[in-house]
């Protein structure tokens, strides 16, 4: 490099985190909805860009690659806390072993079919079905319009049921 070469100077994670931190805070309480709960995904993000920095490869902005990571990590982490829960409530009627087998077994079927969905359908079907969000508030979570949530909702749930037929699992 010549004298008169411009040195680009990379933001430190410090920086990023004092500069970012608040519009992750705030994408991460609008979906776990909690503040303590939207505090500890942060910062589980930023721990492990600590230890990984991301690989931007120019298709996307800081911020656009942080919303989609925020998104997608507090979503991993209401999954968590389901698993969590269900491991330490216990049931609240009796159901017979049969139907807590099929019902086991269909969600198995239901969830092995969500991978053959294309991830934004399986995204707007997660946070409908799973978190029990409306169209509106998804479609202002997810940054996209509120017939797209409708359109995804409905075409994902085609194609789960479509999988699910073709695999002989009946819904």
């Amino acid at each position: 490099m010549g004298p008169h070469a411009a040195v680009l100077a990379f933001p430190t994670l410090d920086d990023l985190y004092a500069q970012h931190r608040p519009r992750a805070l705030a994408i991460a309480r609008r979906i776990v909805g909690d503040t303590d709960d939207a505090e500890d995904v942060v910062q589980d993000v930023f721990l492990r860009l600590s230890r990984q920095p991301p690989g931007l490869d120019g298709r996307a902005t800081w911020t656009t690659w942080l919303h989609r990571v925020m998104v997608n990590s507090s979503i991993n982490w209401l999954r968590s806390r389901r698993r969590r829960e269900r491991l330490t409530h216990a049931p609240q009627e009796a159901v017979s072993p049969e139907a807590h087998v099929m019902g086991a077994q269909m969600q198995q079927h239901f969830h092995e079919a969500l991978e053959e969905v294309n991830p934004q359908q399986r995204q707007v079907l997660y946070l409908r079905e799973v978190r029990g969000l409306g169209s509106a508030e998804i479609a202002r979570l997810l940054r996209i319009p509120e017939g797209t949530v409708k359109s995804a909702l409905h075409r994902g749930r085609q194609r789960a049921l479509t999988v699910m037929e073709e695999r002989g699992q009946r819904p």
